[in-house]
């Protein structure tokens, strides 16, 4: 579909039928002021991080999980991100966010504190999937950081595709096959988006302790890649051999994408049974199956639904399909106090826009291995000259494809300054294009020309950057009122975990043996 199909649509069309929905989750890990890993307990002042809406912790006690409501606008989602920052800040003491994907200074993978959710079963379950991650990953690899993007369509969009498309089916199958449609487009193309956005081409060497790798010495406390972008992305971040080994979610469908992820969950896996589920006592992990859930699925996208209250997410997801995707490939940026910004948001839109209204052939396992073999040949090499990808069995120049990408993407950019008024999509295409070109001017690029320029390890760099962005918080304080509001949030949400743990009327073992009969229906 070409982007002039909008053509025939007046500006206050446009504009309603090309405002999106946002939403952000940007993890952080606390650090010591010497730039070691904190290990205290989460701050008592942020309230419950089982119910808290805005403020959580992800693998470990130290690593927080920040989150904002859906907004219209990506302005609007990164004003409250700034705000769930600056407040944050208030109270923190001398601790600081790490500003990095890649760790800070890690202590033993046994002293890295796992997140622990209370008494209840749903806090023990999120405590045991944690035990479990350590146990399979190790607790290093957990504590790499990311921002994941939510977006979406409005329901207007959707008519007016439909209509165009001259679609009879039900939206709820519509609308889901279509997401498919953009997530497969996605994974063929995303290379471009770990080239122009990755930001971890160098790690600490504290973090390779025991790792087998490939990289190569910085300086005494830094490993690299020279033409690395995003090391977190490779074989060093979140990947999986087993789901690499036992997985083949290809994205073709709704029904293969839950009964793929169901049956991983229902599937036991050797390695994962050495480990045991519960040992003296002792829960390690929830099952022993290739996936304990579906979030240990590692994607760079996902579908995703907002379940009812208890309800299990594949069944929900399956019952009403597809409501917004989640785009899960983002470094965090150094360079940015928030880890991304409204220009990286804007370049987004543009991507997943054309990502839906391209063709979008659907993948066999071929095509699944290329998209595998594309990103990583992108992760470990996407600055070297002459980089060749490969395109449905044809090889392929990486700068020859980018660039044909970034044209259509122009478009989609074009349509949407007509439609809001501005030239700020077509201005990042036209940033993203100058990075094409000149490697050294990506994230990726940029934090090692800078390494090298100022004599610093990894670590230097991103403390640096850290206590940049810690004073630019500081500095703009959140209001009494805006203070105010944050404190009720934490209040309600220890009384709302406390409401949970005082609801649970089974055991915890008979809870989780619930859980699982759950997905096997399900599975394939």
């Amino acid at each position: 579909m070409k982007p002039d199909l909008l053509n025939n649509l007046d500006k206050a069309q446009r504009s309603h039928l090309l405002t999106f929905n946002h939403g952000i989750e940007r993890e952080a890990l606390r650090v010591t002021p010497s730039g070691s890993l904190a290990l205290t307990d989460h701050p008592g002042f942020l309230g419950s991080k089982l119910t808290h809406p805005k403020i959580t912790t992800d693998f470990s006690e130290s690593q927080l999980e920040l989150i904002t409501p859906v907004h219209r606008s990506a302005q609007a989602a990164l004003e409250d991100l700034d705000l769930v920052h600056r407040y944050i800040y208030t109270g923190l003491d001398d601790e600081i966010l790490w500003s990095a994907s890649m760790p800070c200074v890690l202590q033993t993978d046994e002293e890295i504190p796992l997140a622990h959710y209370g008494t209840s079963n749903l806090g023990r379950l999120k405590t045991t999937y944690r035990s479990g991650l350590g146990c399979r990953y190790g607790r290093g690899m957990q504590t790499i950081c990311a921002v994941h993007y939510n977006f979406s369509f409005s329901n207007e969009f959707w008519q007016w595709l439909k209509g165009v498309e001259g679609s009879s089916e039900p939206d709820r199958d519509f609308i889901t096959r279509r997401y498919f449609d953009l997530m497969r487009n996605f994974r063929r193309m995303s290379w471009l988006l770990t080239y122009l956005f990755g930001a971890s081409p160098a790690v600490c060497n504290s973090f390779l302790s025991s790792r087998q790798h490939s990289l190569e010495p910085f300086d005494d406390g830094t490993a690299y890649l020279p033409h690395a972008t995003s090391l977190r992305s490779g074989d060093l971040g979140y990947q999986s051999d087993a789901q690499g080994e036992n997985m083949k979610i290809c994205y073709n469908s709704l029904s293969n994408y839950v009964g793929t992820l169901a049956s991983a969950i229902c599937t036991t896996y050797a390695p994962y049974e050495k480990i045991g589920t519960k040992v003296d006592g002792e829960y390690r992990q929830i099952n022993t199956s290739i996936l304990q859930s579906e979030a240990e699925f590692y994607s760079s996208i996902r579908a995703k639904r907002v379940p009812g209250k208890g309800e299990n997410f594949l069944a929900r997801l399956l019952e009403d399909g597809v409501e917004y995707i989640e785009v899960r490939l983002l470094d965090v940026n150094p360079y940015l106090p928030l880890g991304i910004d409204q220009e990286q948001i804007d370049f987004l839109d543009a991507f997943l826009i054309n990502c839906l209204l391209s063709d979008s052939p659907e993948h066999d396992e071929t095509r699944c291995q290329e998209v595998r073999e594309n990103t990583m040949k992108t992760v470990h090499g996407g600055r070297s000259a002459g980089l060749m990808l490969t395109d449905n069995g044809t090889p392929r120049s990486f700068h020859d494809w980018g660039s044909e990408i970034l044209n259509e993407v122009s478009g989609w950019a074009d349509q949407l300054d007509q439609a809001h008024g501005t030239t700020r999509y077509t201005d990042t295409t036209n940033r993203q294009k100058s990075l094409l070109m000149e490697p050294v001017l990506t994230p990726s690029g940029s934090i090692l020309a800078d390494m090298a320029k100022e004599q610093i390890p990894f670590f230097r760099f991103a403390m640096d950057k850290a206590l940049a962005h810690r004073d630019h918080f500081l500095s703009r304080p959140p209001t009494q009122e805006e203070t105010d509001l944050f404190e009720a949030m934490a209040t309600k949400s220890v009384t709302d975990q406390q409401d949970i743990e005082a609801a649970d009327t089974v055991s915890f073992d008979e809870y989780l043996q619930n859980i699982l009969q759950e997905y096997r229906p399900l599975a394939e």
